[in-house]
């Protein structure tokens, strides 16, 4: 099989992709072709050893796969060979085969093409867990999406949308811009100004100050836009690709406002039944067409360092995914 292999902690351009002997079928096990990939922000982290969990090297990066069932083992009776699945597979990804327990492997909707369902794992589960099971959202109520040309921001305009939020989108390009108007964004701001003139047309839009704020940014635009929440405002923590935000304690303590973190992936490690009926509600909503993932760019697996450079450098609107 061929496979993306990070050698060792180290820039992206040196990853390699190897030929190596196909992994054992182990039992309760089942083979999967790949036919896609997911790339995530996370990825890059692991294979240049930023994340704060380091996999022993050499390995193969990559989560979120798609492909159809080619082998299964002996005492799996309930997936037939043939059968297009989805599996998270913690690592290894980034491969054109993989094995994984029939317990973690999912049947897709229809309605899902193979690159939106390599896709759509990370970025819903996240504003999920967020606006459902972290802020417990009220419908009607404002929502200020930070980084929402990202694939992170968009699925959060997507949820957001579904669950009835008024959702305000900070994007770069007109292109990201106009797909997070196609996800349900009732206004949009260009990121490419201030960050105190992002703060000041949030609160003009909302009336005075959003309900909620999904930032995957951080940084000094995270810093800033806590002041645009209103009174009881919840700040959602999701990431940091700007840099870790200070957020002053004067400003949380005025007008009640609150700050909560998300870690979807820890607490989905810790609870995987819950997580498992969450992914099942959030994939009900895509078969109805109430939510809608992005149909990602899509690389070649032998460009998986540019793809993940690619994504490092806000290039691509939405998401990306490997095509082995």
């Amino acid at each position: 099989m061929r496979a993306v292999v990070c050698q060792q902690f180290a820039p992206l351009d040196q990853l390699v992709v190897e030929e190596r002997p196909s992994p054992d079928l182990f039992p309760s096990c089942v083979r999967i072709a790949v036919s896609a990939c997911g790339v995530n922000f996370v990825d890059a982290l692991f294979v240049q050893g930023k994340y704060q969990i380091k996999p022993p090297v050499p390995f193969v990066p990559g989560m979120e796969v798609v492909g159809r069932v080619v082998e299964v083992a002996p005492d799996v009776t309930d997936i037939a060979i043939g059968t297009r699945v989805f599996a998270n597979v913690g690592l290894g990804g980034f491969s054109d085969e993989v094995v994984v327990a029939a317990k973690r492997v999912m049947v897709l909707p229809d309605r899902l093409s193979d690159g939106q369902a390599a896709t759509f794992m990370q970025s819903y589960l996240t504003a999920w867990f967020a606006l459902v099971e972290r802020a417990r959202v009220e419908s009607g109520r404002w929502l200020l999406v930070l980084g929402a040309g990202s694939g992170v921001g968009l699925g959060a305009v997507d949820v957001g949308h579904a669950l009835g939020l008024q959702v305000i989108a900070v994007a770069s390009t007109e292109e990201k811009r106009e797909l997070a108007r196609e996800r349900g964004a009732v206004a949009v701001i260009d990121s490419r100004l201030s960050p105190d003139e992002i703060k000041e047309e949030a609160k003009r839009i909302a009336g005075g100050g959003v309900d909620y704020i999904y930032d995957p940014v951080g940084g000094e635009l995270g810093e800033t836009c806590l002041r645009a929440l209103g009174d009881d405002g919840q700040y959602l923590v999701i990431g940091f690709v700007a840099g870790i935000p200070k957020l002053p304690a004067n400003q949380v303590l005025l007008r009640n406002r609150r700050v909560t973190g998300v870690d979807w992936g820890g607490w989905a490690g810790k609870n995987p039944g819950l997580n498992d009926t969450m992914l099942a509600q959030v994939l009900e909503l895509i078969g109805q067409g109430r939510l809608r993932p992005v149909e990602p760019t899509t690389y070649p697996l032998e460009k998986a360092a540019q793809a993940l450079q690619d994504l490092e450098d806000r290039k691509v609107a939405g998401k990306i995914a490997l095509r082995p």
